[in-house]
């Protein structure tokens, strides 16, 4: 499945994240259930892990962890807007949304992904199966091809896919001489991960 993955959408990818940090947009991720976890984990290694590169740290934020938050929009308006309620208060043009989902349908998500293209944000997608509603809604977008109800590998390839992306925007460092280091083209890392 990893190898099947349209390379050139993750260097599309790895591209909008490296101008959002270098243009200190804030970058806000979500998912629902195992993909909570993933954008949870991504937050922290865009956070800390790629701080180490000599560039301007990530200015990012997981929608899936602050629970009550979370319950309260879930709650009082619906689980529907548990993130977009979130992306109310802080969303700017400029700034980049990434969900994360094997199915591509949750209502919540779809409402997230709407209101950051009314607000003038960049939208990216790490998607399963047939990319679902999702798919057509993103600006760009990483698919895993797969049969409908494979979740277990549609995770654990977007697990994989962003450990691959941090690992390449962590090799964006600047040297003394403030000179950009080559990078190695991503079809090796995400091949590698």
């Amino acid at each position: 499945m990893l190898a099947d993955v349209d390379t050139g959408a993750v260097e599309r990818v790895c591209q909008t994240l490296r101008e959002a940090r270098d243009r200190r947009a804030r970058v806000f991720i979500a998912g629902n259930g195992g993909s909570a976890a993933t954008a949870s984990h991504w937050v922290n290694d865009l956070g800390k892990a790629a701080k180490r590169s000599g560039r301007p740290p990530f200015r990012v934020t997981s929608l899936s962890d602050n629970i009550s938050w979370l319950t309260a929009l879930g709650n009082d308006e619906g689980y529907e807007r548990v993130f977009s309620g979130q992306l109310e208060n802080f969303a700017e043009r400029g700034d980049v949304l990434v969900v994360i989902s094997a199915s591509g349908n949750s209502p919540n998500l779809i409402s997230a992904v709407e209101l950051a293209k009314d607000r003038g944000m960049t939208t990216l997608a790490l998607l399963g199966f047939d990319g679902g509603k999702l798919k057509g809604l993103c600006d760009d977008i990483v698919l895993v091809d797969s049969e409908k109800g494979a979740y277990e590998l549609v995770e654990d390839v977007h697990s994989a896919l962003m450990h691959s992306i941090t690992k390449y925007l962590i090799a964006d460092v600047v040297t003394e001489e403030d000179v950009i280091v080559r990078l190695p083209p991503v079809a090796t890392l995400a091949v590698n991960a």
